[in-house]
This record gives C-alpha cells, structure tokens and sequence, in this order.
C-alpha cells in the first residue's frame, strides 16, 4: 500500500532525523543526495521531492547550524507577508519591482536564500518533472529544520503556488518587530486568523538562533533587564559579528529553554519579554516551560495553521522555474 503524503512527509523527517543522531557534526558523512541518487528508481516523486528538499536542509545544518534557525524564520516572514507565496524570494529590479527583500524587516537579515535555491536545483535533478513550488520548498525546509534541530516532526501539505509579485510596504506593517509590544503583536498575529495562544507557540521558534548586533544594540527592541549583559561595539560593516543568542541555555537545540528565560526574565527581545506582561500570554509561557511535550505539539499545530496562510485574493500564481524571479514576462509586465 502506498503511503499518503502526510506519512511520506514524516517518513523522511524521521529518516534525516536518523541521520543526524549518527553523524558527528565535525566528521564526514555520506551526502543524502548521493544516497537518494543510488536508489532513485525506488521512489516515488512525491518522495524524491522531500528527500531532494531534506538533503539540501540536511546538509546546510551540517556547514552550519545556524541556518535552520534562518530557514524557520525565512517561512514565518513569507508567510506573514500577504501569505505563503514564496513574494519574498523575488529579487528586486532596479527601477521597476521592490520586492520584500530589501524591506527593513528582512534586509541584510533574512538568510537561507541560497539553500531554497539549491532545493529547486535539486528537484530539478533528481526528480525529472516534479512540479513542486518554491512556496512548497520553504515549508519543506522549516519543517526539515525544525526536526533537525530536536524538534518533533510533523506533516507539510504540498501544493502551494508562488506569487508573481511581493509586497515591500507589507513587510514593514504585517510582521511583528523586536520592539512590538503586547498588544501590537496580538492585533498582528490575530490579522492572521492566530491566537494568543498559537502566538506564544510560535514565539518558541526563538528558541534557535541569534540577534545581530544592530538589533540587540537598540534600545526600543531589547529586554532592558538584558542590556548590561549585550557588549554592543558593533562594526561599521554590516556582518555576523556579534551575535547573541535568543535562548541563552541550548541556544542551537530546539527546545523548551526559551520559555525559562522569559520566566527568569531573561528574554533577549523586548516583544519576547512582554509575553510575561499579561496573564493570557505569561500563563501559555509557564505551561510550555513546564510540558515541553505540549510545546512541540503545538508549535507544530500553529506551524500548520500558517503555513496554510493564502495568498491575497486576486495575485497571479503560478510555479517558478527559478525562485528569485517570475517566469515569462517581467513583474513590470505583469
């Protein structure tokens, strides 16, 4: 009997899951691809497209572990943004299309371009006439890393078109900010059709990954009870440098910590600490903290929820031959 794409999905978080127990992050291990590649005749496209979509995640995590906490964050600022459209994959064109890149939000900030882009190539050969859209592959890739990380994994439903265009205003006004407080990020998550409650789940995804310096060195977005502890000479260049973890107890482990900092008040962000300023929030945190069992449920449940976030009424869709452009004619076209 064939496996539904619910099992499928899970069978091959489980698989990259076994994987990773035995690998050594410090020592080489056989590429997945490689593995798949030697038994491609055995899988079904369904499953080839997750397997292409989980090596490259796989692998990515492996040069650096820092960039499934990235790929987590890439999916929420899609989706938030006018829904999961893949809108904010598109490169700008000088003088003609901004897209959501360059937004404040995500500029010089949002990273793991490149690995979605290397899941599309990957699909492209190693699944000859796959259809399958960049808005799927972002999904993939947050779900993959968040089961790399020690999360629990759970399904992805594929079918999901790219929009042909973006929205840069968008960016700036639909996504929560460091510096939100309570009530901004409520009005914000409940646009979505979020509650509270999933708000707080989500909000656990900062249980992985880092604050850049200029983030964590202003002071409207950071918890004050932090600040003496943040050495903020950041650099005139805009790098790396200077990163500060989100959770400052397993930091790269995708876990229940977070939730404990923001009871000790030690939460990095101003918007994470002002979840502990209302009791509907601060009881949904000291719940987490204590059952981090009902966490990994739930923030898997408001993971779904938002990935199913449509795109605005009345956007071309279409599936992207390359992810950080439209086919055909030009969005000035459009």
């Amino acid at each position: 009997m064939a496996f539904s794409a619910t099992n499928l999905s899970l069978a091959l978080s489980l698989m990259a899951l076994i994987v990773l127990a035995k690998a050594d992050f410090n020592e080489k291990v056989e590429p997945i691809n490689n593995i798949l590649e030697k038994n491609s005749e055995m899988l079904t496209q369904e499953f080839c497209i997750l397997g292409a979509v989980g090596s490259v995640v796989f692998e990515a995590i492996m040069r650096e572990r820092r960039m499934g906490a990235s790929l987590i964050r890439l999916f929420f600022h899609d989706c938030f943004v006018d829904g999961c459209d893949a809108g904010i994959l598109l490169n700008d064109i000088p003088g003609r299309f901004q897209g959501e890149k360059t937004s404040p939000p995500n500029n010089n900030s949002v990273r793991g371009y490149e690995v979605i882009d290397q899941a599309k190539q990957r699909i492209k050969t190693m699944c000859p006439g796959a259809a399958v859209s960049c808005a799927d592959i972002l999904a993939l890739a947050a779900r993959d890393s968040v089961a790399m990380l020690g999360g629990m994994p759970y399904p992805v439903r594929l079918g999901r078109r790219d929009a042909r265009t973006a929205n840069f205003t968008g960016a700036l006004t639909q996504l929560p900010a460091p510096f939100d407080n309570l009530s901004v990020q409520l009005t914000k998550f409940s646009a979505k059709g979020m509650s509270a409650r999933e708000m707080v789940a989500l909000a656990g995804a900062h249980t992985v990954g880092f604050a850049r310096c200029v983030t964590m060195c202003d002071d409207n977005n950071i918890n004050p009870a932090r600040k003496s502890t943040l050495n903020c000479g950041c650099p005139v260049s805009n790098n790396n440098t200077n990163l500060v973890p989100f959770d400052l107890t397993t930091p790269q482990f995708f876990d229940k910590f977070y939730y404990d900092n923001l009871i000790r008040n030690r939460g990095l962000l101003f918007s994470d600490q002002v979840l502990m300023g209302s009791t509907s929030t601060g009881d949904v945190v000291r719940a987490y903290n204590n059952n981090p069992a009902l966490f990994l449920r739930e923030f898997n449940a408001a993971m779904t929820k938002m990935g199913d976030l449509p795109p605005s009424r009345g956007v071309q869709l279409e599936i992207r031959d390359v992810c950080s452009r439209v086919n055909g004619n030009s969005i000035a076209e459009m």
